[in-house]
């Protein structure tokens, strides 16, 4: 029975279910933490910029590292940067739960980042490269399903452990599994390359890059505190230009970029990758945001507010495949506008909460949300990769799952500095905390529904309305 369950035929499977214990952490962690947030800020006393930065800080460096972390696997072993990035994944979770203040907390979490960096391509690539094309389908479906349900449990999850344990095992619960896959993707998980091909790094690439976002995450982050017109925030903005700028005109002549600007040429892939900072830029200010007002504001449980989330992801596992296959039948274009326009009424009606606003008032809005971002997602992902020829698939969907990156990090500091601004001046004006928070929520989530028709109108205009299955039957029939 041993010989037959660790035979050549089923290492296959193992390697995947290794795979999947890095990116069930990678996921979890992407909603787990939101509903601990006003627990560790009471108990490590942080502020408000302090907080967002305890999310902005994972969700930046994993953006900044995404396309060199796939880089590197290419280049040195998939199986190596994998487990490379899962002992760094595993070591900075001990480390978050050890934190005793802001600092070693965020530097911990900006850590994890780079972890799941170094391990999130090195996923695919691993499965691509251990399954038959007649298996990939399902050995990928079985990675999405994974993700899935990471994504769902971590809000209830999250609450759960922050209850009745404390904050700090939200990250412990990571070192156990963590320990597991490091021994699993030792025995089972076959070492790959990519030989065909020149592979190099994009250091300077990386270098403009990783300092235009940090400069402008940090001046959108810090803005209230220094003052927006202070030489220090608008020197950053300008830093944040200058960078951002150089970063394009260095990968324009880069023989080897880490993002090939080429595939902007085709508007599906812009229009595709488009939605996918704006959707991404809009959501995560209500996931980091209203477990905040819940649980401060509304004297929810830790528990409550995981609850309160939870037919938001729900909604995404049961109608993420239903997009997915309607997208197949007839493209993603309409999909994609439809659905943009559906999260843009969930920010509508979230605009309307109040002090006293009871989960059956917000209700409404995250079943929204969730079926929104339903056919946002699955389409999203369909357009991006059908856009690019096979070849060119891994690239286009490490630029993709970087744009998300983006869009999280851009998210939260955005949403940050509305809330903490129009609190402000609510509170001015004379109103008390709770007034004066819900106020700068309010507001954000009306910007937030702006952005997402500006999505809308993105994938309208520039996604082409095409079947994802045709340009596979076209590329079969070329071959």
């Amino acid at each position: 029975m041993k010989a037959r369950l660790f035979a050549e035929d089923n290492r296959k499977w193992w390697t995947l279910a290794a795979v999947a214990f890095g990116l069930f952490m990678i996921m979890l962690d992407n909603t787990i933490v939101n509903v601990a947030l006003p627990a560790i800020k009471a108990d490590l006393g942080l502020n408000t910029s302090e907080l967002e930065w305890t999310v902005t800080a994972y969700a930046l460096t994993f953006a900044v590292l995404l396309l060199t972390g796939g880089k590197l696997g290419d280049l040195v072993g998939r199986r190596l940067i994998f487990t490379i990035g899962l002992v760094v994944f595993t070591v900075s979770s001990l480390l978050c739960g050890l934190s005793s203040n802001a600092t070693e907390l965020i530097a911990a979490r900006s850590v994890q980042g780079v972890g799941s960096a170094l391990m999130m391509p090195a996923t695919l690539s691993i499965i691509s490269a251990t399954f038959a094309p007649r298996e990939r389908g399902t050995a990928i479906g079985i990675w999405a399903g994974v993700s899935a349900m990471a994504l769902a449990i971590g809000p209830l999850l999250g609450g759960i452990i922050t209850e009745h344990i404390s904050w700090n095992w939200i990250f412990y619960v990571n070192v156990p599994i963590g320990v597991l896959g490091v021994i699993a993707s030792i025995v089972v998980v076959p070492e790959s390359r990519d030989t065909s091909r020149e592979q190099r790094l994009d250091l300077a690439g990386l270098l403009t890059s990783g300092i235009g976002l940090l400069a402008l995450v940090y001046a959108l982050i810090e803005g209230h505190s220094y003052g927006w017109t202070s030489g220090k925030i608008l020197g950053l903005f300008a830093v944040a230009v200058a960078a951002l700028t150089a970063f394009v005109l260095v990968e324009q002549r880069q023989r080897v970029p880490m993002l090939d600007l080429a595939l902007f040429r085709n508007g599906t892939f812009a229009g595709a990758n488009v939605v996918a900072i704006l959707v991404t830029l809009a959501m995560f200010g209500i996931f980091v945001f209203f477990p905040i007002y819940m649980q401060t504001f509304r004297g929810w449980s830790p528990i409550q507010s995981g609850a309160a989330l939870l037919p938001w992801t729900l909604m995404v596992v049961i109608f993420a495949p239903i997009a997915g296959k309607l997208s197949d039948r007839v493209g993603s274009r309409w999909l994609m506008a439809a659905g943009m326009t559906v999260v843009a009424v969930c920010c509508l009606i979230l605009s309307t909460v109040t002090v006293s606003s009871s989960f059956w008032h917000m209700l409404p809005g995250f079943l929204l949300g969730g079926l929104g971002m339903s056919f946002v997602m699955t389409p999203m992902s369909a357009a991006a990769m059908g856009a690019v020829s096979v070849d060119k698939a891994g690239v286009a969907s490490g630029v993709l799952n970087t744009f998300r990156q983006v869009g999280v990090a851009l998210g939260i500091a955005i949403t940050g500095a509305i809330v903490t601004n129009r609190a402000a001046a609510a509170a001015r004006g004379g109103a008390d905390p709770a007034h004066a928070f819900v106020h700068g929520l309010t507001f954000g989530m009306r910007v937030s529904a702006v952005i997402c028709l500006g999505g809308a109108l993105a994938a309208a205009l520039l996604v082409r309305n095409y079947r994802f299955g045709d340009q596979h039957q076209a590329l079969a029939e070329a071959a």
